[in-house]
């Protein structure tokens, strides 16, 4: 039988979401931790990828089990799973699928959020940027605004993926305040490797005035990833929402 399995984690100590030879995952930790609950041999199946040292508020996966069903209860099982799991991941609920479902096929949006601080804080190093610069968040907002009048990413991409296509489906990118400084939401249906790190980093460049929004158009029609800046630090984001 198929179950979805919604979960957090903070990225911090691992080399990603995906499985990678001689380095630690979130999925290879997750695969143990329900192979030994279980007693058979889990592989989970991600919504996607997340790179090293990014965060998961919202992630789902799925997996098939054919030893799931004879517990108890549903709540058990999570209790039992986060006693397994260490501290930096946390499972909120496994639930029942269809044979068919999918984590990652059936997904139709995802939304990231990518969190600065603007005054030096050792409490945020770890899910934060510190940028010691003043900020225009209008000038950012109007950047933003015009992701959603495009659909090639190229621009923003990662060299070398075996990514087919860099099209994507913009729907929300929006700048708003908070405490400690600043958080980007953006939503897509779809989202490149490093997408989100290399637009962030291109509209801090507009708030601080190094270009200006015709410019950041320019990079966008240009469709060539060497007219990016700079990628920010994967520790300000995190994966908050998957939309089936």
């Amino acid at each position: 039988m198929r179950y979805f399995i919604n979960l957090s984690y903070k990225g911090t100590n691992y080399h990603g979401w995906q499985i990678q030879a001689n380095a630690s995952t979130v999925q290879s930790v997750l695969n143990d931790a329900l192979s030994i609950l279980l007693g058979e041999t889990i592989l989970t199946t991600g919504a996607g990828r997340t790179d090293t040292g990014v965060h998961a508020a919202r992630f789902t996966a799925h997996f098939d089990s054919l030893r799931l069903a004879d517990f108890p209860e549903n709540p058990g099982v999570v209790h039992k799973l986060n006693g397994i799991l260490p501290d930096d991941i946390c499972v909120a609920d496994v639930v029942p699928m269809p044979d068919d479902a999918h984590a990652r096929f059936d997904a139709v949006s995802r939304t990231y959020k990518y969190y600065i601080h603007t005054h030096k804080n050792p409490f945020l190093t770890e899910v934060s940027t510190w940028i010691p610069f003043p900020l225009n968040r209008q000038a950012m907002n109007d950047a933003a605004q015009m992701l959603s009048q495009y659909t090639d990413f190229t621009s923003f991409a990662k060299l070398h993926t075996q990514t087919k296509t860099n099209l994507c489906r913009i729907t929300q990118a929006v700048w708003e305040p908070t405490d400690s400084g600043l958080v980007f939401t953006i939503s897509s249906n779809r989202f490149l490797r490093n997408m989100v790190r290399a637009i962030v980093g291109a509209l801090i460049d507009v708030g601080r005035g190094k270009i200006s929004c015709d410019d950041m158009r320019r990079i966008i029609e240009q469709k060539n990833q060497f007219g990016v800046g700079y990628s920010v630090p994967a520790k300000g984001l995190f994966l908050t929402e998957i939309s089936y």
